[in-house]
């Protein structure tokens, strides 16, 4: 079992910057990747940015350019670097890990954070 606990969100002014982490515990050494998505109210959650353990990434193309995400495995976090934030960015932005174990038939498995809400104003 992975258990994923999100910090780094708060208020921010437009144009600003936040950094968001990431701490798993538990399994994580079956993790193969990790994320962070976005929900902002009354629309439906995305993919903000991947990362695989190689260090390969992607990022939605609204963010591109202004927001890095990272990963310390040694320290079992993940952290995503917001510059340039956005009013439309406010939303409530949640850690995400893919694993995948190899015993007896072999099963992947997702983990969730509960999220941390990030607000952007003018």
């Amino acid at each position: 079992q992975v258990q994923l606990v999100e910090s780094g969100g708060g208020l921010v002014q437009a144009g600003g910057s936040l950094r968001l982490s990431c701490v798993g515990s538990g399994s994580t050494e079956n993790i193969y990747a990790m994320g962070w998505y976005r929900q902002a109210p009354g629309k439906q959650r995305e993919l903000v940015a991947h990362i695989w353990n190689s260090g390969m990434t992607n990022y939605a193309d609204s963010v591109k350019g202004r927001f890095t995400i990272s990963r310390d495995t040694a320290k079992n976090t993940v952290y995503l670097q917001m510059n340039s934030l956005q009013l439309k960015g406010s939303a409530v932005y949640s850690c995400h890990a893919e694993g995948f174990v190899a015993a007896g038939l072999g099963y992947d498995f997702e983990s969730w954070g509960q999220g941390t809400k990030v607000t952007a104003s003018s």
